[in-house]
């Protein structure tokens, strides 16, 4: 267990931000999981632009690597086309 006053801060520091940023990731993976379970291409057209932007915005903030949600966003586009195409 830490002694020094600066190390209790940073372990309290360390565990509110691992819950902010593990909730962050559940919540995207529950979207990129709502994503690949549509059938309509349109419905998935309208989401790609929503998903990118939420991949974008948590690569910035660290909670992701940028080369994850740019294969994430890769990943998204190549099923959209998919379910474009089998339409």
């Amino acid at each position: 267990m830490a002694h020094h006053l600066s190390a209790k801060k940073r372990i309290r520091q360390n565990e509110k931000r691992r819950l902010h940023n593990r909730y962050y990731k559940v919540t995207a993976r529950n979207a990129i999981k709502k994503f690949r379970s549509m059938t309509s291409s349109t419905e998935a057209m309208e989401a790609y632009p929503k998903m990118c932007s939420m991949l974008d915005r948590l690569a910035t903030k660290r909670i992701i690597h940028k080369n994850k949600a740019s294969n994430l966003k890769s990943k998204l586009r190549l099923f959209a086309n998919k379910l474009a195409k089998a339409s």
